[in-house]
């Protein structure tokens, strides 16, 4: 799979701004700098996708720049959680909206005639395994976070359902980048309820960041 020119330079750049958020958000010294860090991401995604996207259906690109925008807010709200815990309630809704208007955008593009059965499963299975993980530490969260997963892997089996229906890079990357969400979503879920991992921070930026990344370029692959 062939990167353009543009696409080259976009992703060195957006590579050193993940760098700079993921270093920022882990040295003490340098903290104050990750409220730019973080919003760059997002923000350099955003203002690429809107300059690339002329070619495609005015309605994906509009709902895909409300899904980026989404994001954006969830991830400035999730950076005062330590000062309220409504800050985390504002950033889950924030991407609860944000996967809502991914899923909107994928099923526009979806194989009608795929059901999807076995993958639907594998994400049912995948749920549960989740959730049984999380359930008895979850609290007034419960429902909240049932939500937030049907939504995700809402999101997740609607991508699987553009196969055979859009060009293939542009449903390998959004595939892709739509299973990363979700596993950036699931760290993040485990480190917060169930227990603190490893290089989490890493883990759920790295995820996320590729997520976002790669959805971006798939939907621009499509005529």
């Amino acid at each position: 799979m062939m990167l353009t020119k543009t696409e080259k330079n976009f992703s060195i750049l957006f590579i050193i701004l993940l760098a700079f958020e993921i270093a920022t958000s882990s040295i003490d010294s340098t903290a104050s700098l990750n409220y730019i860090a973080k919003p760059a991401l997002l923000i350099s995604l955003i203002v690429y996708f809107y300059k690339q996207s002329n070619h495609i259906n005015k309605t994906i690109k509009k709902f895909t720049l409300l899904a980026l925008c989404f994001s954006l807010l969830g991830d400035i709200l999730l950076m005062f959680v330590s000062q309220s815990q409504n800050f985390f309630i504002g950033g889950l809704i924030a991407f609860l909206t944000a996967h809502i208007f991914y899923v909107l955008v994928f099923l526009k593009q979806r194989n009608r005639s795929k059901r999807g059965t076995l993958f639907i499963t594998l994400m049912l299975l995948y749920g549960t395994l989740l959730f049984y993980i999380l359930k008895d530490t979850l609290g007034e969260m419960l429902l909240p976070v049932i939500m937030y997963m049907i939504v995700i892997l809402t999101m997740a089996t609607s991508a699987f359902l553009r196969k055979d229906q859009v060009v293939k890079y542009s449903f390998i990357l959004v595939f892709i980048g739509a299973i990363l969400f979700m596993i950036s979503d699931s760290i993040l879920a485990l480190n917060k309820f169930y227990q603190p991992l490893p290089f989490s921070n890493f883990s759920i930026m790295f995820t996320y960041a590729f997520a976002q990344l790669f959805i971006v370029f798939g939907l621009l692959k499509q005529p």
